[in-house]
């Protein structure tokens, strides 16, 4: 049989939007969204309906008929920890993150929320796979140094997963027999190390880790409790700092690669050294997770859509390149593909969709 299923996918600078006929996609586009336009929304939450009014204009645009879809699939979100697989979106989750009951805020949680509401209209199922909280860690990654906090599992699970199991079928190598440091590099980045086919502990792009186009990664503890308590800032705008604004955005007024790189073709030499921190910054949480896995690592996977930049990765390759000279390199997010693949294995019989609770 031949399904429609319309994947939605909200990340931080964008809502893709593709409809896949099975396993091949026949429609798709990335609608892009300025930082200026984010602006506007105090939190992530209130950009449910404008996310979702782009999504509905860009299939009226298209003329594709809704009527046809068999399912609509949105990105997982920051949940709390949940295993991996296919779930169907019920209305406890839409409750859950109406509610706030999530571990952090990203606009993955919108998509579970614009799915479920078109699914509705349609009368057919709406799902998410792979949630940003998917929790494989063990004991020893949980421990923050501080007893009333403990590290999440947060990461970019879903491309992350999809990329480690293409290089073990490249490799010829079962995934639950396969060591692997994996670095997905996009708004926010994932730096993880799998442990026998399990993520035994990853970086948080929101609380920990290098710093990204969007985000700030680890920040030095007493001068960040002394920004808090100035009197300048509400939690709110801490927040949005730490997640929306900082990293490049706060440093070069823009989260483009490419304009950064743009930049330094022209001379401009602070955001060289800008960029430099970041691949440097990358490259000693690659060290960090080699350390994870003691040194066996069957490849090093480079990720993401900072991934199209060639001059990028050879940068980072030549920090890293001593601890393992395997990489594979998937340019962009498999995670349309990986969505519309785990709906699939639902709709054709090969396995139970999961129901949170």
């Amino acid at each position: 049989m031949e399904f429609n299923i319309l994947v939605i996918n909200p990340g931080a600078g964008s809502t893709r939007v593709t409809i896949y006929k099975n396993t091949k996609p026949i429609l798709e586009e990335n609608i892009r969204h300025s930082a200026d336009e984010l602006r506007q929304f105090p939190k992530i939450i209130d950009q449910y309906q404008w996310r979702k009014d782009k999504v509905i204009d860009f299939l009226k645009n298209k003329n594709f008929d809704l009527k046809t879809f068999s399912a609509v699939v949105g990105r997982g979100g920051p949940f709390k920890p949940l295993k991996s697989g296919t779930y169907l979106v019920n209305e406890k989750l839409i409750e859950d993150i109406k509610n706030g009951n999530y571990q952090s805020e990203h606009p993955s949680l919108l998509g579970a929320m614009i799915a479920k509401e078109i699914a509705d209209g349609l009368k057919i199922n709406a799902y998410f796979v792979d949630p940003v909280s998917v929790d494989e860690f063990w004991k020893l990654s949980r421990f923050s140094g501080l007893k009333e906090i403990n590290r999440k599992a947060l990461s970019h699970a879903l491309n992350v997963r999809m990329v480690a199991k293409k290089t073990a079928k490249k490799l010829k190598k079962p995934y639950n027999k396969c060591n692997f440091i994996i670095v997905h590099l996009g708004t926010g980045i994932t730096v993880a190390a799998h442990l026998k086919g399990k993520q035994v502990d990853s970086s948080n792009a929101n609380e920990d880790g290098p710093f990204s186009p969007q985000r700030t990664g680890a920040l030095p503890t007493i001068p960040l409790v002394e920004l808090c308590f100035s009197g300048k800032y509400q939690a709110s705008e801490i927040k949005k700092k730490l997640l929306r604004e900082g990293g490049l955005l706060s440093y070069l007024g823009t989260d483009d690669i490419q304009e950064v790189e743009k930049r330094i073709s022209n001379g401009d030499t602070y955001a060289e050294l800008v960029y430099n921190t970041l691949i440097y910054q990358i490259a000693k949480e690659v060290g960090a997770y080699a350390v994870v896995l003691k040194g066996k690592i069957d490849a090093i996977i480079i990720t993401g859509g900072i991934a199209h930049s060639k001059t990028f990765v050879a940068i980072l390759k030549s920090w890293i390149k001593f601890l393992c000279p395997r990489f594979c390199v998937y340019p962009g997010e498999g995670e349309m593909e990986a969505l519309a693949l785990g709906v699939l294995r639902v709709l054709q019989s090969e396995e139970e969709p999961r129901e949170y609770q």
